[in-house]
């Protein structure tokens, strides 16, 4: 099977937030987060993560927006675009001030 031709704006959202922290989901329960290290368009279409870790993502009846249920470091990690279904920009986390 032929590789997808991908437009050209998702490279330039992806190569702006390069340094972020990502949130890649391959399947509804599954995905990986990590440091955003590089973008590649040739010869395949692809994203490096650093400091990877495997999500498991879960929801329930109650609580239907997945949460994720589980965490295991992978180091680094790459990507095929084919495979992802989203990507998520996840906020800067900040030290919590005393209360």
């Amino acid at each position: 099977m032929p590789e997808q031709e991908l437009p050209p704006s998702i490279f330039y959202m992806l190569e702006r937030n390069v340094g972020k922290k990502i949130r890649v989901i391959l399947d509804p329960s599954y995905g990986f987060e990590g440091t955003l290290v590089a973008v590649t368009q040739a010869p395949l279409s692809g994203i490096w993560l650093s400091d990877a870790e495997v999500i498991v993502l879960r929801s329930t009846m109650a609580q239907p927006v997945p949460q994720v249920a589980s965490r295991e470091e992978r180091g680094e990690l790459y990507l095929n675009l084919n495979s992802v279904q989203r990507i998520e920009i996840l906020p800067p986390t900040q030290p919590r001030a005393n209360r």
